[in-house]
């Protein structure tokens, strides 16, 4: 707070909160884990330097070293201070904190920084809280995203549910990649809290996929019913329907290559990976399925009557 002047009209409680400007003879610094300075708009833990930086902590040599580093851009010997706060620069000079670097996890082998979703899912409108934590999940770890919106009865309403964690995705997918966006949207009444009133991230209720499944509608046809049952041990579920959608049930681009290698090598079907992504159900994909079986046919007959054709003349 001794750092940074206050700016009039910066709002509260948005999805950002503005930590103001430098004042002074002091240096701040947008850095990713390499020391590189981050562009202005992009995320990044903040750096302190110059006057009113200490020279370390009493007698705790390990925590100042981690924690006071060489300044990458400042007078040989001088030092900068890692705050741990996940920040980002904006271009009117201003610094907005998002959160802390210290709940960065790594999920499928990529490094995320939890505050970042969370700022993307402050900045919709229909969010008034939003906390992301990673959980374990049938194939490792998964990002699960709770939500407190704006409308109070969104929690007690699976249709309402259902629409808003659409739109959410839809902005999601718009703003970060897909291995950032949560596996699991819950919608809460309220954050549990500590005793002291912080947020009580192990009262966080853990994520139940057979809850996000639709009204069960079971596959009709034979081809409908092997996808399912693919489907259905690919994500751990007892049983998948027609109406239900991959990605809401916990899926995610690994998940669906194994789904994708499977119909290929179980059916016999080259279904584009990409149809699980542009499909909205499982009858709808089970249709692409066939779709492209037949249009394999199709192609085949078009190849021998175009040979037939060659041998004529």
């Amino acid at each position: 707070p001794l750092l940074w002047k206050a700016r009039k009209g910066d709002p509260c409680g948005a999805a950002y909160a503005p930590i103001g400007e430098l004042l002074g003879n002091r240096s701040g610094y947008v850095l990713d884990a390499q020391l590189n300075l981050q562009p202005i708009g992009v995320a990044g833990e903040l750096y302190l330097g110059g006057e009113g930086v200490a020279r370390g902590y009493l007698e705790r040599p390990a925590l100042t070293a981690e924690r006071f580093v060489p300044d990458p851009f400042g007078a040989p010997g001088s030092r900068v201070y890692r705050s741990g706060d996940l920040t980002r620069g904006r271009p009117d000079g201003v610094v907005d904190y998002l959160g802390r670097v210290d709940h960065q996890v790594k999920v499928r082998g990529f490094r995320i920084e939890l505050g970042e979703i969370e700022a993307r899912l402050r900045e919709q409108d229909s969010v008034r809280e939003a906390v992301v934590v990673a959980q374990a999940g049938p194939s490792g770890k998964q990002l699960v995203g709770y939500i407190v919106t704006l409308d109070p009865t969104v929690a007690a309403d699976a249709a309402a549910q259902a629409t808003c964690r659409e739109n959410l995705r839809r902005a999601l997918k718009a703003r970060l990649p897909d291995y950032m966006v949560p596996t699991h949207l819950m919608f809460l009444e309220q954050m549990p809290l500590t005793p002291n009133g912080k947020l009580d991230r192990k009262g966080l209720p853990l994520p139940d996929a057979s809850l996000l499944q639709q009204e069960y509608v079971a596959p009709e046809n034979e081809l409908e019913q092997q996808i399912a049952a693919i489907w259905a041990e690919v994500l751990g579920l007892p049983r998948v329907g027609l109406n239900d959608h991959f990605f809401e049930l916990g899926g995610h681009s690994l998940l669906a290559t194994q789904i994708t290698s499977r119909v290929h090598a179980e059916l016999g079907l080259e279904v584009p990976l990409a149809a699980l992504f542009q499909t909205e159900s499982l009858q709808a994909y089970a249709k692409a399925a066939g779709d492209c079986r037949s249009g394999s046919t199709a192609d085949f007959d078009d190849l021998r009557d175009f040979l037939s054709e060659l041998e004529a003349i």
